[in-house]
């Protein structure tokens, strides 16, 4: 629309903005300016969320099953472990929201209005539709404006459409298909002035601004399970169907073979009981917690538990470019003159590095009076300002400029002595039509006069008639050589302004037109949003592991190809591998999944299409982790199966969306969390390896005394007994198992794999074998000794607890020997052991303990045939794990 339409339609002044009448109507009619907050959940939805888990329900459903049968000891205790569990995952979620709380900045926004003619300061969620707005460099634009006038108005989009440089803005009407990174007329909520000034009307406000779009894109995606979450969920069906198929059989025969009915069914609930693994819930929420606590002192916050498991098993992931890949700093690389090109070391905003020539040496003003001079134009043009604060560098003003001001420093050039040798007297600022920006600075000791301009190489070039050599005399301009070299600077994905001076002593006038002709081109200086140095060897590092990873950036293509090749994303081969969001458009439904796999670089993407690129990559079976900061990654965050934010650049929204927010932003941090993702996934399985086959063995030893007729080798209390004590005890030691060497050379785990693959399947078959066959001669033996048979169940238990902590040892590595992962770097599992074989003695030998489990104290020769049954028992599995070591 034309400006005089937009005033039309929304029934406003383009000189003095909507009265106080029309405001308040309007504020009644379309609410306040504000997103509509995140709900988290009272205090009651946040704590029954802990209980929302398969294994809970079966675990909840034994504690039941225990005070129906009148165990009531045994159900609290059941119950104290659902209770136990529930609490560490409500204080993990709490420390973890109270720590993303701490990272929000709380500050307000104002906005600069004209109501009834009269400019005021109100709080932007006053603002209506209709209002006219004042900008200054500076301000954060508060709501969606629809530009009416303005004088040189630049303007920092970075955070919705991942634009790396400011958008110089203007009046003029747009095609209706533009896309929202190219609507020059427009400024849009939550973007930041960097230069110039201007008044638009606003044209949407909350939840109807692109900001609000993206907030409801958010709140569309679906919160997915995590691997572990699924996996956890599908073992629980099975393992409970399991259970009750063996209970009812054992039910089943024992009626048959014409048992007392009640007796056979307290027999069959005691294998229930016993078959459930009481232990897994809280060894899973306390695994995943001890992985978060590490992640944390890797510079992480995770909001929920699940998530460090599921970077475990991330096949892709989904980068964001400018504030994660690189530093959102604009950096100069290279100046150019005409006598040759210099090198600049040092990146972002900190005055730090230096200038080298072709050699590696240092330059300076006796190695090149020109790249002296582009420097000091760098400077003197300039309208930006850099300060220091807690150990960082702020700039105030065009990140462009920033970075020409920071070289300059790095050139022996200190701004504030330039301002006082030679003050700035007049200038002609920077606008898209004239496409530079001159000064004219009188020189302190002759009063003489310098003009320097900065600009595109085309304008700059245009307007001089001869460049400046190294020794500072003026030669005739070769604009051939200039626009081979900054085709190739161009080429290599910087950013190219030109510098350009008219010495002192050539009297002249300073208007525009008195420029072209008059001017010697100093050099060219080429920028970029600069690569993180951690980068490139976290991208190798997830290349090395068999993770892809992909930039998805609303860059240009030019800028973010450049980037991706010099961090390893991009291989030689581009052909096919960079794809833009019109191409995406374009291509055919049917043929969309297989491009975007193959596709390395995504540019000039819209959140939409971005979430778009994340479902594809989900529906073809991968495990897709996204990073971001801006809100135009929120969407794509809410959908990945991860989603992990920036803590100091991140939006609000985007930190909002995640799972993770990295407070070093840091995307060699998200390296870190795939190895600590991994380590976890394992110790989780590690730890259901050696579980399930006490509980396995526990069930068939009952079944077994049923099918029999004879008597129970273990009772429900001495079954309990050996869970929570050995859970708590041996195997939860397995949650502090260091990670094993290799780990990030494994290529990611298959989402379709199962928790247990068949190799392990028949391992835990084993083992619940050899329990069964060990526990069943060794309560059988000793009753033929003469034994009593409280002494031959005491007999049993501790058999089953011995042969558990043999066991352990082995399951450290379910694929290497137990001495080669070496016996003293896990002192948790030695002090473990430790503790349970007090626990031993104290059941078997204390009187009181006696009574309770109807245990008996037993011999030394006992204790001997329980120590050869456990070492014959981890003989056979050592002799199986070398013999199925490539099926794990």
């Amino acid at each position: 629309m034309s400006t005089h339409e937009v005033v039309l339609l929304l029934e406003t002044d383009p000189h003095r903005g909507l009265s106080g009448e029309q405001a308040a109507r309007r504020l009644e009619r379309y609410g306040r300016n504000v997103l509509p907050a995140a709900g988290r959940g009272g205090l009651l939805r946040r704590v029954l969320r802990q209980f929302h888990h398969p294994l809970i329900y079966v675990l909840m459903a034994a504690a039941v099953i225990t005070a129906v049968l009148d165990e009531y000891v045994d159900s609290m205790v059941i119950f104290g472990v659902v209770l136990i569990n529930a609490a560490i995952g409500y204080v993990q979620e709490s420390k973890a929201e109270a720590a993303l709380d701490s990272l929000r900045s709380m500050v307000r926004t104002d906005a600069r209005v004209l109501r009834d003619g009269q400019e005021r300061m109100i709080s932007s969620d006053e603002l209506v539709p209709g209002d006219l707005i004042v900008l200054e460099a500076g301000d954060k634009v508060p709501a969606d404006l629809r530009l009416v006038r303005l004088a040189e108005l630049r303007v920092d989009e970075s955070a919705l459409t991942g634009e790396s440089v400011p958008v110089t803005k203007d009046e003029a009407e747009l095609p209706e298909v533009t896309d929202v990174a190219d609507r020059r007329n427009m400024v849009y909520s939550g973007t930041l002035v960097t230069a110039g000034s201007g008044a638009g009307i606003a044209v949407a406000t909350g939840a109807e601004t692109e900001l609000g779009q993206i907030h409801r894109l958010v709140g569309a995606a679906e919160t997915l399970a995590t691997p572990l979450t699924r996996k956890l969920a599908r073992f629980s069906k099975v393992l409970t169907v399991a259970i009750l198929i063996l209970a009812a059989a054992t039910f089943g025969v024992g009626v048959l073979r014409g048992q007392d009915a009640s007796e056979t069914f307290t027999a069959a609930i005691a294998l229930a009981v016993g078959a459930i693994p009481e232990g897994l819930p809280a060894a899973v929420t306390i695994t995943l917690a001890i992985g978060v606590t590490r992640m944390a002192r890797r510079r992480a916050v995770v909001r929920r538990l699940p998530a460090i498991e599921t970077l475990g098993s991330t096949t892709v992931i989904c980068s964001d470019k400018t504030g994660t890949l690189t530093e959102n700093q604009m950096t100069v690389r290279a100046v150019w003159t005409p006598d040759g090109e210099f090198t600049v070391t040092g990146s972002g905003y900190r005055p730090e590095g230096e200038i080298c020539d072709g050699s590696g040496a240092p330059a300076s003003e006796a190695t090149s009076q020109a790249l002296h001079w582009s420097l000091l134009a760098g400077a003197g043009c300039n309208d930006a300002r850099l300060r220091e604060e807690n150990g960082e560098w702020i700039l105030a003003g065009d990140p462009t400029e920033g970075a020409m001001l920071v070289v300059a420093g790095k050139g022996g050039i200190d701004r504030d002595r330039f301002d006082e040798e030679r003050p700035r007297t007049a200038t002609i600022p920077f606008s898209s039509e004239r496409q530079y920006m001159a000064t004219l600075h009188s020189e302190h000791d002759s009063g003489r006069e310098v003009v320097l301009v900065k600009g595109s190489m085309e304008r700059v070039m245009s307007m001089c008639r001869s460049e400046m050599g190294a020794d500072g005399h003026r030669r005739p301009l070769d604009a051939e050589a200039v626009l081979c070299s900054a085709e190739n600077l161009a080429g290599r994905g910087l950013r190219v302004l030109a510098t350009a001076v008219r010495p002192a002593g050539e009297s002249a006038g300073f208007g525009e037109e008195d420029l072209p002709g008059t001017l010697s081109l100093t050099g060219l200086q080429a920028m970029l949003d600069p690569p993180r140095s951690a980068a490139a060897p976290a991208v190798q590092a997830c290349h090395a592991a068999g993770i892809g990873v992909k930039m998805i950036t609303g860059d240009h293509a030019t800028t973010a190809t450049a980037i991706a090749a010099h961090l390893g994303v991009l291989s030689d081969d581009h052909e096919g591998r960079v794809l833009t969001g019109r191409d995406l458009e374009a291509l055919p439904a049917e043929r969309l999944p297989e491009a975007v796999d193959r596709a390395a670089v995504f540019a000039r993407v819209s959140p939409e299409q971005k979430l778009r690129l994340v479902e594809t990559l989900q529906q073809r079976g991968h495990v897709v982790a996204v990073t971001g900061d801006g809100v135009n990654d929120a969407p794509a965050l809410r959908q990945a199966d991860i989603g992990i934010a920036m803590a100091r650049s991140g939006t609000e929204v985007a930190k909002e969306a995640a799972d993770m927010v990295l407070t070093d932003d840091d995307f060699a941090t998200i390296e870190a969390a795939v190895e600590e993702g991994r380590g976890v996934f394992d110790n989780l399985t590690k730890f259901i390896a050696w579980t399930l086959p006490t509980n396995l063995g526990e069930g068939l030893v009952v079944f077994v005394a049923i099918v029999l007729g004879t008597t129970l080798p273990l009772l429900p209390t001495q079954i309990l007994w050996i869970n929570m004590t050995t859970a708590v005890l041996l195997g939860l030691m397995l949650a502090f198992e260091p990670k094993e060497a290799g780990i990030m050379r494994r290529p990611p785990r298959d989402p379709r794999r199962p928790l247990l693959t068949g190799a392990l399947v028949v391992r835990i078959v084993l083992v619940a074998a050899l329990l069964v066959a060990g526990s069943w001669w060794l309560f059988q033996w000793e009753q033929a000794r003469g034994a009593g048979v409280a002494e031959a169940r005491t007999a049993a238990l501790n058999l089953f607890v011995v042969v558990e902590t043999f066991y352990l040892f082995s399951c450290r590595s379910l694929v290497h020997s137990a001495w080669h992962v070496g016996l003293f770097s896990n002192r948790w599992i030695l002090a473990g052991v430790a503790l349970q074989a007090v626990a031993q003695l104290v059941i078997t030998y204390l009187p009181v303990m006696n009574s309770v489990f109807n245990t008996a104290p037993i011999g030394g020769g006992v204790w001997l045939r329980i120590l050869a049954i456990a070492a014959a028992a981890a003989a056979v599995v050592a002799i199986d794990k070398r013999l199925r070591r490539h099926l794990m």
